[in-house]
């Protein structure tokens, strides 16, 4: 499926167009001057991200303060270096704020931006959904019901028992978004820099992207974050660093325009009505509100499909109020005796493992763990007990074998025996 990229706003020529205070991004450019020693005015353009035309407005209001030194020219260009007043202010500005990247964009910008490319907007197909979960064995049921959350663009209950997939449908989730969005670097709110942009999460295209665009601005693929225990209350705040002194953007604000995933969700640190209560307004307005050091909040939209998957029943997890704000509530069910069969299939056959497998003894050990073990078919077993095969192959130094007899004893060695149940009772 093709989708139209959004293209960001125009490339600012002149420092009133960038929507940054002039002050801030003269500081900003003699951080960046002083790091690097003498430079030319085209390398300053690439590391700030500013245009030509900007940096030469900057340049010009340097030589006039006798905050940078002339070197000589290069491609057209002056090469300049910070001067000893030039340095000596650099290191003030260092001192308050070490940031020295690539020029923030302003808020309003970024809230327009972050709407124009709204994950609302995406157009999902069957085929998308299909492709990508092909890898997965689902009912067509469940596919339906999982294409009709992502086209929502809100928020889903993933719930069910353990090992029966939700995480792994999850994470495929932002893989069915098509088209791409503009991140920007770093936004400026109330003259304090945020980044925004993070390679761990913000997977950049930029073959694609054009060449006359605004480079504070990077072409991405819809970001997909994943959060688990270790999430607090104040993970979703802006995150300030005491020694850099600059702030980093919280997961959610990472995920805007994408997917947000809060995998076993009701064992995290913080309390589930308690984060439930912290976006109560997100969920029901899409926006939030967020707190800079020092106090003062902002406003930011909550562009993103909200993923709650847990094992736990949800009526546990929050009041009818707050429930009825995820729109999509989706049971993951254990897989029937065929799905189990084709899962375990799929299994073998994945990466470079080589067995033979019979399907009498794949019906025996569907059997014995249904009625002997009296195991609900979890999707996870036919991995794990495949891994119980292979490993002890592999240390009796023997060739991998799939028998009832090996079958049997990979269940034994993966479950607890009644005997086992009573001691831990």
């Amino acid at each position: 499926m093709t989708q139209m990229t959004l293209a960001p706003m125009s490339v600012p020529h002149r420092v009133e167009d960038t929507g940054i205070r002039k002050g801030l991004l003269e500081d900003l450019v003699l951080k960046v001057l002083y790091l690097h020693g003498e430079m030319s005015l085209i390398q300053l353009s690439e590391l700030t991200c500013l245009s030509l035309g900007v940096i030469e407005e900057i340049f010009q209001f340097f030589r006039q303060e006798r905050l940078c030194e002339v070197k000589g020219m290069t491609a057209g260009t002056h090469r300049i270096v910070a001067s000893q007043q030039g340095r000596q202010r650099a290191a003030e500005l260092l001192s308050l704020n070490q940031y020295a990247g690539p020029a923030p964009v302003s808020l309003a910008d970024y809230t327009a931006q972050v709407l124009a490319q709204s994950v609302r907007n995406t157009r999902i197909h069957p085929n998308d959904v299909r492709a990508a979960l092909a890898d997965l064995v689902l009912s067509d049921d469940l596919l339906l019901r999982i294409g009709t959350a992502v086209v929502s663009g809100t928020s889903m209950f993933l719930y069910g028992p353990p090992g029966t997939g939700k995480t792994s449908v999850a994470m495929r989730l932002a893989s069915m978004y098509a088209d791409k969005v503009w991140v920007p670097y770093a936004i400026e709110v109330d003259n304090q820099i945020v980044t925004v942009y993070d390679p761990g999460v913000h997977m950049r295209t930029p073959a694609l992207e054009p060449e006359d665009t605004d480079n504070r601005w990077i072409l991405c693929r819809r970001p997909c974050v994943v959060t688990g225990g270790e999430l607090t209350l104040e993970m979703l705040e802006v995150q300030y660093n005491p020694i850099s002194q600059y702030s980093s953007a919280p997961a959610q604000m990472k995920a805007n325009n994408g997917v947000l995933i809060l995998d076993d969700f009701g064992r995290q640190r913080v309390k589930p009505l308690d984060l439930l209560n912290r976006w109560m307004t997100a969920l029901d307005r899409r926006i939030e509100f967020l707190t800079l050091p020092g106090g003062r909040k902002f406003e930011i939209p909550f562009d993103l499909l909200v993923v709650f998957s847990t094992n736990l029943a949800p009526l546990q997890l929050g009041d009818e109020a707050f429930l009825r704000r995820i729109p999509n509530k989706i049971l993951v069910r254990h897989a029937t005796e065929e799905q189990f069969k084709q899962i375990f299939l799929r299994e073998v056959n994945a990466g470079t493992r080589q067995l033979k497998v019979e399907p009498e003894v794949l019906d025996f050990l569907v059997r014995h763990l249904r009625d002997d073990l009296k195991q609900s078919l979890s999707q996870c077993y036919a991995r794990d007990i495949l891994d119980q095969i292979f490993w002890a192959a592999k240390y009796l130094h023997a060739k991998p074998e799939f028998t009832r007899e090996l079958a049997q004893w990979a269940c034994s060695n993966y479950f607890f025996s009644g005997t086992e149940k009573q001691l831990a009772e």
